[in-house]
């Protein structure tokens, strides 16, 4: 598919200050135009539809840039997605590669590869910052947590009740329950501030 001239797209971060400076990069370039916005991994979706190109922030509030990403894959098979994090990690690479992102690009760096990263991933080739490139992309370690655990974690750490939560993800608060136990149970920890902790350290949400 020929790449759209100029493409459209979408910038999604929870920091206005991240998306201002985004598009002070991108806009300039007279083959990329930022057309909308989105606060949070709900917003992104919805206003996914309609862009080329859908710039996503792995840490964001009621959805990660992650499954943003999947529900994007989903909707709007068109749509290529680009995922920035301040995190380098070889599982977030390996994530956004299975949610079917096109890239993933560091915060850090993101000044100097945002608009290589947009071009290669409007052309359809991959693009992951440098970095990553040296390093293999380990298998997941024993005890890891499974992409639903993953979502409760988050709800957690943002302060959702077990029924809030049960809301969220359309299941029972006694399912939210035992996600909670068997999520203790595999990282050994006994306490809810001890997996805001968690989450923080992994990126599931910001501190």
């Amino acid at each position: 598919m020929p790449v759209p001239f100029p493409a459209l797209l979408l910038v999604a971060d929870d920091h206005e200050i991240v998306r201002h400076g985004l598009r002070s990069v991108l806009d300039p370039e007279p083959d990329l135009s930022v057309v909308a916005e989105a606060e949070d991994g709900v917003e992104a979706v919805a206003r996914a539809g309609g862009v080329d190109l859908a710039i996503l922030d792995v840490a964001m509030p009621r959805l990660t840039g992650l499954q943003a990403a999947r529900q994007i894959a989903q909707l709007h098979p068109e749509v290529r997605v680009l995922l920035l994090s301040m995190y380098d990690r070889e599982q977030y690479v390996r994530e956004a590669v299975e949610a079917g992102a096109a890239g993933y690009v560091l915060k850090q760096q993101a000044d100097r590869e945002i608009v290589d990263a947009c071009r290669a991933a409007l052309r359809g080739a991959p693009f992951v910052y440098p970095g990553s490139m040296r390093r293999r992309v380990a298998a997941e370690s024993n005890g890891s947590l499974t992409e639903r655990e993953r979502e409760v974690v988050k709800l957690i750490a943002e302060g959702l009740t077990a029924q809030e939560i049960a809301e969220v993800l359309v299941v029972s608060p006694k399912t939210v329950d035992r996600h909670r136990a068997n999520i203790l149970g595999k990282l050994g920890l006994h306490k809810t501030a001890q997996l805001t902790r968690y989450a923080v350290r992994e990126g599931l949400v910001e501190p």
